[in-house]
């Protein structure tokens, strides 16, 4: 089944506008304005409106594409909190400006947290094992945590599992276990200790290092790291999901992948893309997407 999903019914959290390769969004009770290389459409507000609106504007230093610096207005601080609600789901996390546009969240990402809690609760193996790799701050390894899960997140950059680790006191959680290492050289050692998840987390980046300079880039591993998450995936206990974030990476990819992969663990799949839309109706394209499970809705 192809899906197209957005965020619902997130109080703390909406896109207000895109455009003009922007996009303008609330954080709690700050507004945040910072590029967006797929809003290719026009602003639905004006520019007054944007400057009025943003406590913190992002630009881009002249000589990268990358890196760049945020300009405050007065009374934004460059770190606070923010709730997140579904259900029994209770999640508070703690976001920060980057010198990368990131505030350590990635909002379109709700639908998979809801799927990650419920999918959890419902495996038959009590606590089930989970593995979040490439888990950066955490909110799908609290998820899986809050549903009962015994969860691996590993992340290659050591500052990033620290926010994470603050992300789970703040919901007040513990007992995560977490990795700082190369996913790909993780994912192997697993493999050849034998062991097994019942669930796998997925949200590779397009191009990244790992923390002795291993490098990642998505086309070239994204074969050989689901490979061996058939080995790591229980056979009758599960959940696979994967999340990409790469211009251009259709989600036939991932359907592909999968299908070849996993052969008949493919079951009540579901693939598609992930989008935010804005108060002026437009939809903000920022990921595709596929899982399954062994679980029966």
């Amino acid at each position: 089944m192809y899906s197209f999903l957005t965020t619902e019914n997130w109080d703390d959290y909406e896109l207000i506008d895109s455009g003009n390769f922007e996009k303008l969004e609330r954080f709690g009770q700050y507004y945040v304005a910072r590029p967006e290389p797929q809003a290719i459409w026009d602003k639905h507000l004006s520019e007054q409106e944007w400057q009025r609106m943003a406590n913190a504007v992002f630009t881009r230093d002249k000589n990268s594409t990358e890196k760049g610096q945020w300009q405050l207005k007065k009374g934004m601080p460059e770190q606070w909190y923010i709730n997140y609600n579904y259900n029994d789901l209770k999640l508070r996390f703690r976001l920060g400006l980057s010198s990368f546009k990131h505030v350590g969240l990635f909002p379109e990402q709700d639908s998979n947290w809801k799927y990650i809690y419920d999918t959890t609760r419902k495996l038959q193996t009590k606590p089930p094992r989970v593995l979040n790799m490439f888990a950066y701050t955490g909110a799908a390894s609290l998820a899986a945590k809050a549903a009962g899960a015994d969860i691996t997140h590993l992340d290659s950059v050591k500052q990033v599992n620290f926010w994470a680790r603050d992300n789970m006191e703040a919901s007040n959680l513990d007992n995560v276990r977490w990795v700082v290492e190369d996913a790909m050289k993780f994912a192997r050692r697993e493999v050849k200790r034998g062991n097994t998840y019942n669930g796998i987390i997925l949200d590779p980046p397009s191009y990244g290092r790992g923390p002795n300079g291993e490098k990642w880039q998505l086309e070239n591993e994204l074969n050989e790291m689901i490979k061996l998450c058939r080995e790591l995936l229980d056979k009758t206990d599960y959940f696979l999901l994967i999340n990409l974030y790469s211009i251009g990476f259709s989600a036939m990819i991932l359907d592909n992948l999968m299908r070849e992969t996993f052969g008949v663990q493919v079951q009540n799949e579901e693939l598609g893309e992930l989008y935010l839309h804005d108060d002026g109706n437009r939809k903000l394209p920022l990921g595709t997407f596929f899982r399954f499970t062994s679980v029966m809705k």
